[in-house]
């Protein structure tokens, strides 16, 4: 039998439509793709369903006139417009900074790359408040520098200023990582080509090497904007005035226990989250970013000399100004009263490896079990979308997109109204925390998985199945080693995030599954900032570990 017979089609299947084709052709992948969907639906799609249903329908079924009288309130309007603001401010400077970090890493002979890769990774590494902590500890009016180095009285930290600062640094690393992906695929060869062309650096960076990392710089700039509108924890703990929707949720609907008002406010965070990934896919489509066409190429370091000071400067810049809050936050770990009574002492740790030891088992049990779950489904869920076009790809594009656009807190509400009665009587067991997890961070890794598709020239894949591999074989023994740096990103976020999350499961946990986060924000409330300082200290360290074991194991197969 000849390649040519291998490849054609028999009658029947090349007369019937294209959709029925692509089941025929490989129906194990459409069984995946089937059941993947019915699972986003039912874990993603649902809950929020079931809030959006309770923010319009009241006890006394749908009354346009409750709407109305919720909308028409100022502070609606006032938090949706700081909501804005707030995320377009930090997802500019944030992406800015993550590419700075990023093109410095890969293209430069910037010194300790190791140390600012390692500090950069800090902040993804712990609960998003930590810093807005250090930052009051820091700057506030006991503040260790404006009170005790400047001598500044009543200093007013609060407001917008210093959540751009926190947000912008807190979500670097999600810029960072998925640019820094990219950066690493792009065949080294076009820029040789480039430079033996007469072109000079600048020119090389701005029309070979920029426009070719443009999916990942839009879809950094899309993750963290989403990320900063549905932020909770740093707008409660140093907001002040400056109100965002998720505080007003939240207030909304545990302050005033309005349920139909606060899953309403919750529920306009949708609307900006959505527009931004339809700018996002409209762009994209519109472009071509082919790099990877299966011809070997080896990562080459190609910028030297002055140029590189002045990114150095800025790169150490970003970073010292990291690790200058997270040492305060170590250093609160081991003062007795921070700010009353600075005597060092280790008593908070004894707290936690006693008393506090089973929350971090569990938090590192589950993020363990989500992990692998959510990177190898975005890398599936990718393929499926970018490469497939199975009939209802439409409903697992726009399942995964929701349950990444919701924020946490309208997942959290979901689960316990979806899963709270049987046949899915999931409420207080370990897999609807697991479930949470996957789904409110399945989106980072569809969109690193895309981003490196489109990287991929499809020959390599129609050079297999030309060869008679099925589409399953061509996934999972060409295409996934093709997305490696892709699946990195997306099992570093998923740890870190599972690890990290508080809103989204803040509704779920019980008294057998109780998380380091939930733990450390009810010391936090009660003003036991020592403990919580060691619980954070403890927990950064611990997420440090893995993921250096984690990246030991991607070089030893990449050397293989």
């Amino acid at each position: 039998m000849t390649l040519a017979s291998q490849a054609a089609p028999s009658g029947r299947t090349a007369a019937a439509p294209a959709f029925l084709r692509n089941i025929v052709v490989d129906p194990w992948l459409f069984g995946i793709f089937a059941v993947t969907t019915l699972s986003v639906l039912v874990f993603a799609a649902l809950p929020i369903f079931i809030v959006l249903k309770q923010a319009v329908v009241t006890e006394h079924g749908f009354d346009i006139a409750v709407l109305i009288s919720t909308l028409s309130q100022s502070f609606v309007w006032e938090s949706l417009a700081n909501t804005l603001l707030l995320g377009a401010t930090s997802a500019l400077i944030a992406t800015a900074a993550g590419f700075l970090l990023a093109f410095s890493a890969t293209r430069t002979t910037m010194p300790g790359k190791i140390f600012v890769h390692g500090v950069a990774l800090l902040p993804i590494i712990s609960p998003p408040f930590v810093m807005a902590l250090a930052v009051v500890i820091l700057f506030g009016r006991s503040g260790l520098i404006t009170r005790e180095l400047l001598g500044i009285r009543n200093a007013n930290v609060y407001g917008f200023h210093s959540l751009v600062l926190i947000q912008s640094l807190a979500f670097t690393p999600i810029a960072y990582l998925n640019i820094r992906g990219m950066l690493q695929s792009i065949d080294s060869a076009l820029e040789d080509a480039s430079a033996s062309l007469g072109a000079s650096r600048w020119t090389t960076f701005s029309r070979v090497t920029l426009p070719l990392v443009t999916p990942a710089i839009l879809s950094s700039t899309l993750l963290v904007f989403v990320k900063s509108v549905e932020d909770f924890g740093n707008p409660m703990l140093i907001g002040g005035n400056f109100n965002t929707l998720a505080v007003e949720a939240y207030s909304q609907m545990v302050g005033y226990f309005n349920l139909q008002a606060g899953a309403l406010l919750a529920s306009l965070m949708l609307v900006p989250s959505m527009t931004a990934f339809l700018i996002h896919r409209y762009w994209v489509s519109k472009r071509s970013y082919v790099t990877v066409t299966g011809k070997p190429s080896a990562q080459t370091i190609r910028i030297s000399g002055a140029v590189v000071v002045p990114l150095t400067i800025a790169c150490y810049a970003i970073v010292l100004a990291i690790l200058l809050f997270y040492l305060t936050v170590i250093y609160v770990s081991f003062t007795r009263l921070p700010g009353v009574d600075n005597t060092l002492t280790t008593a908070h740790y004894v707290t936690v490896f006693t008393a506090g030891f089973h929350t971090l088992s569990n938090s590192l049990l589950l993020a363990g079990i989500a992990t692998p779950v959510t990177a190898i489904a975005g890398m599936l869920i990718a393929y499926l979308l970018i490469r497939k076009a199975f009939p209802g790809s439409f409903l697992l594009r726009w399942g995964t997109l929701l349950s990444f656009a919701a924020p946490g807190t309208i997942l959290g509400i979901g689960y316990v109204s979806t899963f709270n009665a049987p046949p899915l009587l999931l409420t207080g067991t370990a897999f609807i925390v697991i479930a949470a997890m996957v789904v409110k961070n399945l989106q980072v890794g569809i969109e690193a998985g895309s981003n490196q598709l489109r990287q991929i020239d499809k020959s390599i894949e129609e050079a297999s199945t030309i060869l008679g591999a099925s589409n399953t074989r061509t996934f999972f023994q060409i295409t996934l080693p093709l997305l490696k740096p892709a699946l990195f990103t997306s099992l570093s976020y998923a740890f870190t995030r599972s690890l990290t999350t508080l809103s989204a499961v803040i509704f779920l946990v019980s008294a057998n599954w109780t998380l380091i986060t939930v733990t450390i924000l009810s010391q936090v409330e009660t003003l036991k900032l020592g403990v919580a300082a060691a619980y954070c200290s403890i927990l950064v360290f611990v997420v440090l570990a893995i993921l250096a074991l984690m990246q030991l194991v991607l070089n030893s197969t990449s050397k293989r």
